[in-house]
């Protein structure tokens, strides 16, 4: 049974994209952190991680993508997301991301996203910081209104 206090996150790997190293060590980090870590998986549907997120219970969604396939998918798992009541969870990205796509990203409702050589302390710092201030009640600067 789960903690009540303890953050509980999905890692899920959308699209085809096999590339499967980055969110598998960002899950055993969060997850040594101290964070519950449900790990999806690769090849995971908007639909199957907006589902599993529901399902779950989570307080975050971590998506993962090397594709390119970001601006048409990541939409998609919030839509999915929305659709399903859990559109105030947390979501956050990690991959590859051209400078030009992250204001919309961030606009879209993506909290945050993670390029490749971020600490992980650093990526520990920001969930639970903005998962402390959601559930406080306090509207995160990082996160779409």
């Amino acid at each position: 049974m789960a903690e009540p206090d303890r953050i509980r996150v999905l890692v899920a790997k959308v699209g085809l994209d096999g590339h499967d190293r980055g969110p598998k060590v960002i899950a055993a980090g969060l997850r040594d952190s101290g964070m519950e870590v449900i790990y999806a998986g690769i090849h995971q549907t908007p639909r199957m991680i907006a589902e599993a997120a529901i399902q779950e219970d989570v307080d975050v969604v971590g998506l993962s993508i090397h594709s390119g396939a970001h601006g048409t998918l990541f939409p998609k798992v919030l839509d999915f997301l929305r659709a399903g009541g859990k559109g105030d969870v947390l979501v956050v990205a990690g991959g590859i991301f051209p400078a030009a796509d992250v204001p919309a990203l961030e606009a879209m409702g993506i909290a945050r996203l993670f390029g490749p050589g971020t600490p992980l302390p650093d990526i520990v710092a920001f969930i639970r910081g903005a998962v402390a201030k959601k559930r406080a009640g306090t509207p995160s600067a990082s996160t779409p209104s």
